[in-house]
């Protein structure tokens, strides 16, 4: 545990920053997986459609330092791929 009150701040910061973090790599993820479950499924015209918001929620992560640029630029890449 922390002793000094800069580190106990430090802390507080860090487990904000952490749930942050989470929830927009919780976002990417999930709107990954709706488009590559509609492929699956067979409904490429539907997953087309939600391209556009998958590569949104993945530009917003990258640009806020949640994912990396590589990253970002190779998921965007493969959801362009499997919907082709």
């Amino acid at each position: 545990m922390p002793i000094t009150s800069s580190a106990k701040k430090a802390l507080r910061a860090g487990k904000r920053k952490k749930n942050y973090n989470d929830r927009n790599k919780k976002i990417v993820k999930d709107t990954i997986k709706k488009v590559e479950r509609l492929v699956k499924e067979g409904k490429k015209a539907d997953a087309k459609k939600l391209v556009p918001a998958a590569q949104a929620a993945i530009d917003k992560a990258q640009k806020r330092g949640v994912i990396k640029k590589n990253t970002a630029s190779r998921r965007k890449a493969l959801l362009a791929k499997i919907t082709k």
